[in-house]
């Protein structure tokens, strides 16, 4: 299996796995979510963003229609914002950048 296919079907996999409430609607909730912090995030840069301890933040952060629960979309949105610190981390870059004057100057 190419990199990337695998990359899909384990988050799906790890969703499913932690998120699976014998056939009731598929979604995580604070004790789910906090089993799949303590046992599928293990890299401490990535444990520094996000981790079990803060598990109320981290639901607050995730769950963007205040449900109380994280749905797949939200947990794709969390598992994309770690990828894009992850990014960040190896490659030195990153942070939003605001309108500089030299930018604003040019408008």
């Amino acid at each position: 299996m190419a990199r990337l296919d695998q990359v899909i079907t384990n988050i799906v996999d790890v969703f499913l796995e932690y998120a699976d409430d014998d056939g009731k609607k598929r979604q995580l909730n604070k004790e789910e979510l906090k089993k799949v912090f303590e046992q599928e995030i293990q890299s401490p840069e990535l444990k520094g963003k996000i981790n079990a301890n803060d598990i109320e933040e981290a639901m607050e952060t995730m769950d963007k229609n205040h449900d109380g629960e994280v749905n797949f979309r939200e947990f794709c949105r969390c598992v994309c914002d770690l990828a894009k610190c992850y990014y960040h981390k190896k490659t030195g870059k990153g942070g939003k950048k605001s309108k500089g004057k030299e930018q604003e100057e040019e408008q």
